[in-house]
């Protein structure tokens, strides 16, 4: 196992689901991936042949602890001073709102940030249901504050005419699943975010999300993207896994297996 000269990943659970805007669940999910990516069914090694159980391999920040209404400030604040301790944050959500405030704390460090968005859904509405806010819309927060120079989002196929409308404002990048594989995407020279939303994935592969959208990413075509990402990976997020809804822990294990080839490609650079 080789380290590359960025800090050590380090997890970071960050139990929100409060702008959720169907279900409620996720913020149980960071405790039940932990529980999966230790489960002994399995062992820790990675497909690019890196041993998590290797000491040293990455470390676990446990949880962060905040009232809901000082949730961002909190996230950010928790984000923030991981990586002036010269680590790598990954972060188990949670909804996707949480993404906003993380990447408000890595652009500080990170200017120039491409984000890899994988996701059903763009996460572009300006607000939803009143909520600017809202799980549905922080890439519209990231993008309008200027946190990214390059968005590049994998898996979509709910997006909509206002969606499409943002994403041509901001400039972002959307490869729809029926326009997959798109491996060339996800190239990027400087640092890169990951933010891993469980949904991209088709609900047969994880029903254990809040939004099951059909036509999905199998594990197979999420892992063959994860490891053709180039590019300095300097922090990332698995978020809407949402145990209330999983069926006999199936997803969980779905997403514990994103974590492992996510945290193994951020070690083998």
């Amino acid at each position: 196992m080789t380290m590359t000269r960025l800090g050590r990943p380090t997890l970071l659970g960050i139990p929100f689901d409060a702008y959720s805007s169907y279900l409620r669940g996720a913020g149980e999910a960071p405790g039940k991936i932990r529980e999966a990516l230790r489960c002994d069914a399995s062992n820790s090694w990675t497909e690019l042949r890196v041993d998590l159980g290797a000491a040293g391999a990455f470390e676990d920040a446990g949880d962060l602890k905040f009232a809901e209404k000082d949730a961002f400030a909190a996230i950010e604040a928790g984000v923030g001073a991981l990586i002036e301790a010269g680590k790598r944050p990954v972060s188990l959500g949670g909804d996707h709102s949480i993404t906003y405030p993380i990447v408000k704390a890595v652009a500080k460090q990170y200017p120039e940030l491409t984000i890899f968005h994988f996701d059903a859904h763009p996460d572009l509405y300006e607000e939803f249901e009143g909520n600017r806010l809202s799980h549905a819309c922080p890439f519209a927060r990231i993008m309008e504050a200027g946190l990214a120079k390059r968005l590049v989002q994998v898996g979509i196929r709910t997006i909509n005419q206002h969606q499409r409308e943002q994403a041509q404002r901001f400039g972002v990048e959307v490869v729809e699943m029926r326009s997959l594989a798109a491996y060339a995407k996800l190239k990027a020279a400087g640092p890169v975010y990951i933010t891993f939303d469980m949904d991209v994935l088709d609900p047969a592969f994880a029903p254990g999300v809040s939004h099951r959208e059909p036509g999905g990413m199998s594990v197979r075509d999420v892992i063959a993207h994860l490891h053709a990402i180039e590019g300095e990976i300097v922090g990332a997020d698995v978020v809407e896994y949402n145990p209330v809804q999983d069926v006999a822990g199936v997803t969980a294990i779905v997403a514990a297996k994103v974590l492992k080839e996510i945290l193994g490609k951020m070690i083998a650079g």
